[in-house]
């Protein structure tokens, strides 16, 4: 859910929220106040009828005793008013009295109005007894209407007694419920709040303590896994993906000043060993042609490998060869080697000529022949051999040279296969197999490319998978 749906979302359900409390409240408020009104004003409507009895009674005595047109009207006036009391005692439906006793009522001041009716009737026949005798008459019925209101109004505060308690514990519980609701209310909101508070800051801070770590070169920690699909989550998985790419193209930069070092390294180490090449050569030249010329043709063929193995010991290091190249190369070191252990010794060759023409490193089969003569089978008096074998399949080229020696231990073993520094002894080329394994994971790309079979006592065989070429490359 994104941050703009989260806010449409949640702040009207907020709002709603309140508003649904507050009208839950006003509702309820709304319920008891109506059947508060609907009380009073039935006992409002008795208690007004009466006054107007006794306000037609005091007006009809004024005029009585005065009578003038002013008071006649105001008369008539209050006369009128008590029709209307006595219309909205008709329309009024009270459920706790029965009908007749309203209907009783009514006839009372029906017969007041009557009364009243009569001493006006007097008046205008100048029949001042009767009209006397009337009021007389009048006034009791007024007094009756008195009481008979009263007795309404106590009948219906007796009815509404128990009513006006629950009333009131109605109004009591509800002030407990509103105030409980108001406290889960607040505190809802307060919870959602925060929890949209921290949807939005929690994953910002997080971002920003990790752009700190990066800031200062840590690379390696890790964000922890966003919690959401939001805007957020998804800044935090591409800023994730950015310190990924950082880390591989730093280790493939330290993997290409790595391979720059070791080359610079290894053309240092052919300088140093070229002292006056040319002159060298000439010398071993002049040396073959005297060889041959005095009749010592193994000593003039020993001479030409010599100088064979020395140019191209001497080569830029940094060019890749060919397997055939490296293969005659290695032929060119037995040459010297077998002059010296002679039938001591033998080579065996199981080479596919198809796969000869894969790209190598330059220096990576003769410093492994030359392993296995010095550590392997340099002490053995007689049938030693060293094996190269170089085969073709669908997952690359595999070349294998393993020999009959003394072997090496696990340790030695697991030594070599980690590139350990110290794990071998320099060889004659200066070129140890650490580096040998180091620039074919260099050159290829990829790792695991050697595999070491030996034990002690059963011979050592080295393995080296050059995996397929790519059609670009």
């Amino acid at each position: 859910m994104t941050i703009r749906t989260k806010l449409l979302v949640f702040i009207p359900l907020l709002v709603l929220l309140v508003n649904s409390v507050t009208f839950f409240l006003f509702q309820s408020g709304t319920r008891v106040q109506e059947s508060y009104n609907l009380m009073m004003n039935r006992i409002l409507l008795y208690k007004q009828s009466a006054q107007a009895v006794d306000n037609n009674l005091q007006l009809l005595y004024t005029y009585l005793i005065n009578p003038d047109e002013t008071r006649r009207q105001r008369l008539t006036a209050s006369r009128t008013a008590l029709r209307e009391h006595i219309a909205r005692l008709q329309d009024n439906e009270d459920p706790v009295l029965p009908f007749r006793t309203i209907e009783s009522y009514i006839h009372m001041m029906d017969t007041f109005l009557e009364q009243e009716r009569e001493v006006f009737d007097a008046m205008e026949k100048q029949a001042p007894r009767a009209a006397l005798a009337d009021y007389a008459e009048a006034e009791k019925t007024a007094v009756f209407i008195r009481e008979e209101s009263q007795l309404l109004v106590d009948k219906e505060l007796s009815f509404y007694q128990p009513i006006y308690k629950q009333i009131q514990d109605e109004n009591e519980r509800m002030n407990r419920l509103g105030a409980a609701v108001l406290f889960i209310n607040t505190l809802m909101s307060i919870l959602l709040a925060l929890w949209i508070s921290r949807s939005i800051t929690w994953p910002v801070s997080q971002l920003v303590a990790r752009a700190k770590q990066i800031s200062k070169g840590d690379l390696l920690a890790e964000t922890p896994p966003p919690r959401s699909g939001d805007e957020l989550g998804v800044l935090s998985g591409a800023f994730d993906q950015m310190s990924s790419d950082l880390l591989v193209l730093i280790e493939k930069e330290k993997e290409s000043l790595e391979k720059d070092r070791l080359v610079k390294e290894l053309e240092l180490q052919a300088l140093q060993s070229q002292i006056n090449p040319h002159f060298l050569f000439n010398t071993l030249n002049v040396l073959s042609k005297l060889a041959l010329l005095e009749g010592a043709e193994k000593t003039s063929d020993l001479i030409v490998s010599m100088s064979n193995l020395l140019r191209y010991n001497l080569r830029n290091l940094d060019q890749p060869v060919t397997l055939r190249d490296e293969l005659e190369h290695v032929k060119e070191y037995f040459t010297i080697q077998q002059a010296r252990f002679r039938d001591r010794i033998r080579l065996e060759l199981a080479v596919e000529q198809s796969a000869l023409q894969q790209a190598i490193p330059s220096l990576t089969l003769q410093p492994i022949v030359e392993n296995a003569f010095l550590h392997g089978i340099e002490r053995m008096e007689k049938d030693a051999y060293i094996r190269l074998e170089i085969v073709q399949d669908d997952d690359g080229i595999k070349i294998s040279v393993s020999d009959n020696g003394c072997g090496m231990s696990e340790e030695a073993r697991q030594a070599l296969l980690r590139m350990e520094s110290g794990a071998e002894k320099k060889l004659s080329t200066g070129l140890g197999t650490k580096n040998v394994f180091k620039r074919l994971q260099l050159f290829y790309g990829e790792a695991d490319l050697v595999a070491i079979d030996s034990a002690p006592g059963k011979g050592t065989t080295v393995t080296i998978r050059i995996p397929p070429r790519k059609e670009d490359e």
